[in-house]
């Protein structure tokens, strides 16, 4: 479980409800390195590490217990009750969206608000349902992580990032991804890819921020929309960016859209 030495535990700011930024799939916190600041001047921030993530205690990771996005949340749980802070507003990009979820079900107590980055409830197509892979596409890219990982992050981020005008987008994140621990890395990306939250979703009883960026391969339009009318009373916001990243390629763009909704101007007398 995390705890506030273990999971490299950043704070920035002292007031204002406090903001917990969770990073996606294969990033650290230093993900939100231009989106943190500008949050900080009105409000607490909070950052930290997953387990097998970033520079997270390489204890704190449980082969068995982070097979599942369940562990993940658990560990979510036991930081925020531990660090008492009162109910937060918990930011996720991409899985962390869905781990934030699965977190606000187990002690909706604990959060304030979720706010979730390009999320998706399942990534496969299934029926009806467009997720944006096939079983077969993940299969491939899984086989092709345990083969060659340097070589799939090469590949993958720019599909990622998006935004092909700008190579540096997706060299930085290829670089990240390279970072990681390949046998964690192809863990977390089995329980990201093949996980199914759809079903919790109407469960969720905490306010939502739904922040989706156009031309998202990752979380295509279908699934934002899916997450959207799944959770009651959730809000979508589109924003003027584009690519999975977009606290990455458009840092400001989010940021303003974080504050809009966290301090809203009073009402026009």
């Amino acid at each position: 479980m995390l705890d506030n030495l273990d999971c490299n535990l950043g704070m920035l700011g002292a007031r204002g409800t406090p903001v917990v930024l969770a990073h996606g799939y294969g990033c650290d916190q230093t993900v939100w390195k231009d989106v943190a600041p500008p949050l900080a001047l009105r409000h607490r921030v909070v950052l930290f590490d997953h387990a097998g993530c970033g520079l997270a205690d390489p204890r704190l990771y449980d082969r068995q217990r982070h097979a599942r996005l369940q562990g993940y949340a658990e560990d979510v749980v036991g930081l925020l009750a531990r660090l008492d802070l009162g109910p937060v507003r918990f930011v996720g990009h991409s899985v962390s969206a869905m781990i934030g979820a699965l977190a606000a079900l187990e002690r909706p107590d604990l959060f304030a608000e979720l706010v979730m980055i390009g999320p998706s409830a399942c990534y496969l197509d299934e029926g009806g349902y467009h997720g944006g892979f096939s079983r077969d596409t993940v299969e491939d890219l899984l086989t092709l992580m345990d083969r060659n990982f340097i070589g799939w992050a090469a590949s993958f981020a720019p599909v990622a990032t998006g935004n092909p005008d700008r190579p540096d987008l997706a060299d930085e994140f290829a670089r990240r991804l390279q970072r990681n621990d390949p046998e964690i890395a192809s863990a977390f990306a089995r329980a990201t890819f093949f996980s199914d939250t759809r079903a919790l979703l109407p469960r969720l009883r905490v306010p939502v921020l739904i922040l989706q960026s156009p031309d998202d391969p990752i979380a295509p339009e279908t699934a934002v929309d899916f997450v959207h009318r799944a959770i009651p009373g959730s809000r979508l916001v589109r924003l003027a960016s584009s690519g999975h990243c977009p606290h990455i390629s458009h840092p400001q763009a989010v940021a303003a859209a974080l504050l809009s909704a966290f301090d809203p101007p009073p009402p026009q007398a």
